[in-house]
């Protein structure tokens, strides 16, 4: 691939990505034992009690449970899932720029997410049901909002070379406790690889909207499951926000996975405590109280609503 000129967004972008001498990060080997170890320790003591097994743990579950339990309580119940074009063009988004790494030439945005919904409608079994029943209206709405995504995304970001090793939607594992509990996620974009105990990739979640502390704990979670996978941690995570085009990078160092570890296990406890203790959920409002099943029926949240609208 040959050079290109670079907008400013996008040159600022790479230099926030770029490896230097200075970033240069070796981890113990042992590391990766050292993790499962403490992380087994945690939660070993609640496998017995877990709602279920496996166990599937990914960033939904555990954002859920350390936020509102009220709230984690009332849609764990509901247990239904259905797509909607809100919840679908995250997956036809990130199909597109992946199918964008690799056709030649430069398709436009559009041309991109027509692709990438004609093929997610005949390889993918779930939204593929969807894609083929859905209405002429949801549709439209879908490749509007994919279409505004991958556009974003391509004016903010340089061309990603294929020396870089880019990989969209990677999903990652790691068991634990003898199978009992699984953690999972899928990375939306990575980009590099390690070079032995030598860190070198890049975790990123593509997001819109806005910062949120949650974020930051979801992509830690990511460079846990990846350690635990592979042994040699990521370099460093990163947030990119389309809409403002903003990257939130962390390196990632044994701190920050042993901040991960404690969130999890905490997860774990809590995920116990509510559903075989009987633990009575507490309530913690928010901005997400706005589209809370409960809101109808919960004081608190309609109160910090009608505060956060006064405001």
């Amino acid at each position: 691939m040959q050079d290109v000129a670079l907008n400013p967004a996008q040159a600022d972008l790479l230099a926030q990505l770029r490896s230097t001498d200075e970033d240069e990060r070796t981890f113990d080997p042992e590391l990766r034992r050292e993790l499962r170890a403490e992380l087994e320790a945690r939660i070993d003591p609640f496998v017995g009690s877990l709602p279920k097994v496996p166990l599937f743990l990914n960033k939904h579950t555990l954002s859920q449970v350390h936020g509102c339990e009220v709230r984690f309580l009332a849609e764990d119940a509901e247990r239904g899932f259905a797509w909607t074009p809100a919840l679908a063009r995250g997956t036809v988004a990130h199909k597109a720029i992946e199918l964008s790494m690799n056709l030649p030439g430069s398709p436009a945005p559009l041309v991109l997410v027509d692709d990438a919904i004609d093929r997610l409608r005949d390889s993918d079994r779930s939204l593929g049901e969807w894609l083929q029943t859905c209405s002429e209206g949801d549709r439209a709405e879908l490749r509007g909002e994919a279409n505004d995504q991958v556009a974003k995304f391509l004016e903010c970001w340089p061309p990603l070379k294929r020396t870089w090793r880019p990989v969209t939607e990677s999903k990652v594992s790691a068991d634990l406790c003898g199978d009992a509990v699984r953690l999972s996620g899928k990375v939306d974009l990575s980009i590099g690889a390690a070079r032995g105990n030598v860190a070198g990739k890049v975790l990123i979640d593509l997001k819109t909207g806005m910062f949120s502390p949650a974020h930051v704990d979801d992509l830690r979670f990511y460079a846990l499951v990846e350690t635990l996978r592979l042994g040699t941690p990521p370099r460093r995570v990163a947030t990119h926000y389309l809409d403002s085009g903003r990257l939130q990078p962390e390196d990632v160092t044994e701190d920050v996975l042993f901040a991960a570890i404690d969130r999890t296990a905490e997860g774990v406890a809590r995920l116990v405590e509510l559903h075989h203790d009987g633990r009575e959920p507490v309530v913690r409002t928010g901005p997400v109280c706005r589209w809370c099943p409960v809101l109808p029926t919960c004081d608190p949240g309609r109160r910090h609503l009608a505060d956060a609208d006064r405001d």
